[in-house]
């Protein structure tokens, strides 16, 4: 659905994306995480066709950035940071401007359904000027679907939203995603990247990673094991250690933290050595490091 190669932005001497290559599936929610200033959103615009690249490539949705821009941009839902609503009008009748634009079928139909998908319909007669941050963060995800996009690019989806509305937006992106459409995730909150995405970009003005959560944690962390037992101690973990595989243990208060590659291939082995050793295997987990974690780990070490 998005493919990119070597895709630069130069402003002037400022660098602000430098040869961005990646390839994001259908119905994928792909997660576009960097610190401010990192070039996320003048990517996003120009995957959207609203500004042309310096350099390299992109197809979106079948189509040529700088070639077919306006299929692009017909076939693209965008929420941008600032929503950037017409104040002094209706909730109602900033949608049915947006429908018309797109060339909607059914205005008044598509304008009610995501009003009352989003929690608006009540509201629909009163000047979205009125509305709080978080209403007309809502109101522009509404506009951004009005034309029923197979690719929706979503800057900052839940920025100002009560827990209940954003739970309400999280769902919402799922449920799109579910029905095929693709979702380009760009968010400053990693726990909701964590929930949503199937693969995450790290990015700072060049990309830095891309991969799965679970396995982006393992290539800069590893993965650890935590034995929990009730009489942890060196001569135990020293039995550890000489297992193959096995590349560090730590003993920390009754637990074994045990750093390995493959923790389902070699569980079983760690587990029959410490019970011949006469441990007591309370239960067993894994340490699941934060997504944030990750993160700040990889923009350091891009500085």
């Amino acid at each position: 659905m998005i493919q990119t190669e070597n895709l630069s932005k130069q402003f002037q001497t400022t660098q602000a994306v430098d040869r961005l290559t990646i390839d994001v599936k259908q119905g994928e929610v792909f997660g576009f995480l960097g610190p401010n200033g990192a070039g996320k959103t003048t990517t996003v615009r120009m995957l959207c066709s609203l500004i042309g690249p310096s350099a390299g490539s992109a197809v979106v949705n079948g189509f040529i950035v700088g070639k077919q821009d306006r299929q692009i941009r017909q076939s693209v839902g965008i929420l941008t940071e600032t929503p950037g609503l017409y104040d002094n009008l209706s909730a109602e009748y900033n949608l049915k401007i947006f429908a018309n634009l797109y060339e909607v079928t059914d205005p008044a139909g598509q304008v009610e359904k995501y009003l009352r998908m989003l929690g608006l319909w009540e509201r629909r007669q009163d000047e979205a000027g009125t509305f709080s941050k978080g209403m007309k963060q809502k109101l522009a995800i509404a506009r951004a679907l009005l034309h029923e996009p197979s690719i929706l690019f979503l800057d900052e989806p839940t920025a100002g939203l009560d827990p209940e509305s954003a739970r309400l937006v999280r769902d919402f992106i799922g449920e799109l995603s579910s029905e095929g459409r693709t979702i380009f995730l760009c968010t400053h909150n990693l726990d909701e990247a964590d929930r949503l995405c199937d693969r995450i970009a790290v990015f700072k003005t060049r990309l830095l990673v891309m991969d799965t959560p679970d396995r982006l944690r393992a290539q800069v962390f590893g993965r650890r094991v935590v034995m929990h037992l009730a009489n942890a101690s060196e001569l135990l973990a020293a039995q550890v250690r000489v297992i193959p595989n096995v590349k560090e243990v730590q003993v920390i208060d009754n637990k074994l933290v045990i750093n390995v590659d493959d923790p389902e291939h070699n569980n079983p082995e760690i587990i029959r050595t410490l019970v011949n050793a006469g441990a007591e295997i309370q239960f067993v987990g894994e340490l699941r490091r934060s997504l944030e974690d990750v993160y700040l780990q990889l923009v350091r070490n891009a500085d």
